[in-house]
């Protein structure tokens, strides 16, 4: 019998939220409070890189990274500030940050203690999942063990005293950006979970541990394929049922249950013709909201123009608006699921399954996550790299990038170039009131609480209550991150792209060939030193250029991320670089490379060309050629072979001696 209308019970809506923070906590908080008036249901907190990788605002390393893509948060007085007239008590906040979690929810817990909410009552997740920073994200601090630990006290002080959070949400979205295969996904989500549990479960008693288990929630990215991606949906809800009820014996099934977020893809967002980003995002949005056994818990969308740079409240709130019309339009959630009995979904899921399972296998033979970091990034450097030779081969078709390129010019772009911009000056403003902050608190009781927190991170106790005095006391976050570097040391993380040549790009021929005439013309091998400046961490595209130009019969050099101009003008001298090519995708390319191009001319290196890759408006693009930047590649530049040729070219002293 079919129902009628006044039989339909509609289900609720998943948490809606916009990823959102920026400039300074006043300007974020602004944001906040406009869009939840605008029918935003949660809150989602960007941090800025100096933030999410423990540097206050006036650290040498932070230099242009201040608000550029988040919030800046050194101390208590910042976080007062970001949700001054927000009730905590009544919210649900998710915070995206990950090495300095316990830090960030100890300031957070610590204004809901001011604002008087009962911190027991407090709703929200942060992040906290480290080897996905390991992986793809780049902004981890410590080395993976002691980090999981830290990962261990945030659980295990919240399933005490806030029972209701979230203490870690593994990330699978940057491992699909990171080139990730389904399986992949899936199988290196899983293993990270199973990790975070193997340290949680001898913290408490047996019989708490399955309500620990359903505290644990996900992270996750929806592709275009969006069939394959509901499909990968449904089989991660599976596959963690299957491993909670089998390697941790939890019999109860609303323990068991598959718990995510989801932020659809950014990867596939296009600078060429931004406006068709618009319908990738929508449809993206329906392999995680049309299967209902499978529905996200909370949905946040990026906006068309997040491929040019920081959107602007209204397409933040453009974004809002197509969940709002799914969820309160559409008759969506009026029907059981869409699928259930489908003979297509089930053979598709179950072969992803069993992918799955291989790889976790596999990873399990090497001791499990931790252990398997540098094979897990290896495979994803791999993966990206088949993605893009697709793409270059048009096997895989990207509209407005590699077919129908011919267009009218996008109406969306205004004068503002269809993006926001921070000021310069929001840098020193941030600055300043960090000085004003450190200057009127109490340095005996700061002191004193610092040596409280190092001591219990050397003892091995759990940080988050030494963390919560901290915060009250006027601690900073680069100061906080400190002890935890004195105490565990820092990490330099794997690159993936070591090893010998592959032989699996195909069309190098005539490159191998130029390469190999113009390191003749050298008197030694083309040496191409790729450099990350500043603590952006998003190394996929520096990892692909160094990846292809290995193959191309280059002689590279990349340390990863997180370096200063000093640091890679250094580099530069001792390998004696043929040309440097930098990597910048947070915004902060303006003084970054300007700092750098100088320190290159008072090193007698003025003649090296250097490359400048990155979200890069044409403006700023501009200006990077007037410094003296040879050449500037953007997302459009997807064309890999072009650029190898660009760098064989700048190289050849024949082709110097012309100009």
């Amino acid at each position: 019998m079919s129902q009628t209308q006044n039989e339909i019970q509609r289900d609720r809506p998943w948490l809606i939220r916009t990823y959102a923070g920026h400039s300074t906590a006043k300007a974020s908080n602004a944001l906040y409070r406009s869009n939840l008036a605008r029918g935003q249901t949660g809150l989602s907190v960007a941090f800025d890189l100096p933030t999410q990788t423990g540097y206050d605002s006036d650290h040498v390393l932070a230099r242009g990274e201040v608000g550029k893509v988040g919030v800046p948060v050194c101390h208590l007085g910042d976080m007062r500030t970001l949700f001054d007239d927000i009730p905590l008590e009544q919210m649900n906040t998710s915070m995206t940050i990950n090495a300095t979690a316990p830090w960030l929810l100890a300031l957070y817990v610590a204004v809901a203690g001011e604002q008087g909410a009962d911190t027991t009552r407090l709703q929200g997740t942060v992040q906290n999942d480290l080897i996905k920073e390991y992986l793809s994200r780049g902004t981890y601090i410590c080395p993976p063990k002691p980090s999981l630990k830290l990962i261990g006290d945030v659980a295990e002080y919240c399933y005490t005293n806030i029972p209701k959070w979230n203490p870690m949400n593994v990330c699978s979205y940057h491992l699909q950006e990171a080139g990730a295969t389904p399986e992949q996904e899936l199988a290196f989500a899983l293993a990270t979970a199973t990790a975070v549990l193997d340290e949680l479960k001898p913290r408490v008693p047996a019989e708490d541990f399955p309500r620990l288990v359903g505290r644990i929630s996900f992270f996750v990215n929806a592709g275009i394929r969006f069939v394959t991606e509901m499909c990968k949906m449904r089989a991660f809800v599976d596959l963690w049922d299957e491993i909670c009820a089998t390697r941790y014996g939890v019999e109860d099934a609303k323990y068991r249950r598959f718990r995510y977020g989801v932020q659809v893809n950014s990867l596939g967002l296009t600078e060429q013709q931004p406006e068709n980003n618009v319908y990738r995002i929508l449809i993206e949005m329906l392999a995680v909201t049309l299967s209902k056994k499978a529905r996200a818990r909370a949905v946040q969308l990026p906006a068309w123009n997040e491929a040019l740079g920081l959107p602007r409240p209204w397409d933040q709130q453009w974004s809002m608006r197509m969940q709002q019309i799914l969820a309160y339009e559409t008759d969506l959630l009026e029907f059981d699921d869409l699928f259930d009995g489908n003979p297509a979904v089930d053979a598709r899921v179950e072969a992803l399954k069993e992918g799955a399972r291989h790889e976790l296998a596999n990873i399990d033979s090497m001791g499990g996550a931790v252990d398997a970091i540098d094979y897990m990034k290896s495979r994803l450097v791999e993966s990206n790299a088949d993605r893009l030779n697709k793409i270059e081969r048009n096997e895989t078709v990207v509209v407005g990038v590699n077919k129908w390129t011919e267009g009218e010019p996008s109406p969306l772009m205004g004068e503002d170039g269809g993006i926001m911009v921070v000021d310069p000056a929001v840098e020193q403003d941030q600055i300043d009131r960090l000085n004003e902050w450190r200057a009127q608190r109490d340095d005996a009781a700061v002191k004193e609480a610092l040596a409280e927190l190092r001591a219990a991170a050397a003892e091995g106790r759990n940080v988050m209550p030494a963390s919560i005095r901290a915060a009250k006391a006027g601690v900073t976050t680069g100061e906080w991150a400190a002890q935890m570097r004195a105490v565990h040391g820092e990490y330099r993380g794997p690159t993936g792209v070591s090893g010998s040549p592959s032989n699996k790009t195909e069309g190098l021929d005539d490159i191998r060939d130029a390469v190999d005439a113009v390191s003749d013309n050298l008197g030694r091998r083309l040496k191409f030193l790729v450099g990350k400046p500043g603590l952006d961490g998003h190394s996929n595209g520096a990892e692909q250029i160094a990846f292809r130009a290995r193959d191309c019969g280059m002689d590279i050099s990349y340390e990863g991320i997180r370096l200063t101009p000093e640091e890679i003008v250094n580099a530069a001298i001792e390998d004696q670089a043929h040309v440097v090519g930098l990597s910048i995708l947070s915004g902060s390319h303006i003084p970054l490379v300007e700092d750098l191009m100088k320190r290159m001319r008072e090193a007698g290196l003025g003649d090296v060309p250097v490359i400048v890759g990155g979200i890069i408006p044409e403006d700023d693009a501009r200006r990077l050629r007037d410094m003296g930047v040879a050449r500037v590649y953007t997302p459009k530049d997807f064309e890999l072979n072009t650029i190898m040729m660009d760098i064989v070219t700048l190289a050849d002293p024949r082709a110097v001696a012309a100009e």
